[in-house]
């Protein structure tokens, strides 16, 4: 874990940066929102601006364990089972959920970045990165997930922008 550290992620170059210090300590690229940035609720949006990282879900499980409501399914994921379950959006290894920190942009009714569930997450590797895809959560790599993951903090802040 880093202190007097932050994370940047911009959406335009679908890259997260882990900073400490002033200096980059890490880059990893990620999948954002397949419709572009915004915060209102059921957009399908990435949401901007200041946030923070709320809570930290799945310390020590598996590589590819499926989580559905911030709960693991008892699942390990793999191409048969979503060969099985096409309709899933994936969410896997690590969760880390953010909360706005801007009222009436991205914290409070109608663009609650914790209430819309956004988080940084591990998805299958087969999936795309460096290019929009997602539904408002920003994606990464399930070793990329595991080692920003244990980096980070809650309350760290999270910087999204464009």
């Amino acid at each position: 874990m880093l202190d007097d550290s932050y994370i940047d992620i911009d959406l335009s170059r679908q890259q997260l940066i882990l900073v400490s210090a002033g200096q980059t300590v890490e880059k990893y690229s990620v999948s954002t929102a397949l419709n572009g940035a915004g915060e209102q609720i059921n957009s399908g949006c990435t949401p901007r601006g200041k946030h923070k990282i709320k809570i930290k879900i799945g310390d020590s499980c598996p590589p590819q364990t499926v989580f559905v409501g911030r709960r693991t399914t008892g699942e390990i994921y793999t191409p048969q089972l979503a060969a099985q379950n096409p309709q899933r959006d994936w969410i896997l290894t690590r969760i880390i959920w953010l909360t706005g920190c801007e009222s009436g942009t991205n914290r409070g009714p109608g663009v609650d970045t914790l209430h819309r569930y956004i988080y940084i997450h591990g998805t299958p590797d087969s999936e795309p990165m460096g290019t929009a895809a997602s539904h408002g959560c920003v994606r990464m790599r399930n070793a990329d997930i595991i080692d920003l993951f244990e980096k980070v903090h809650n309350g760290m802040h999270v910087l999204i922008r464009e």
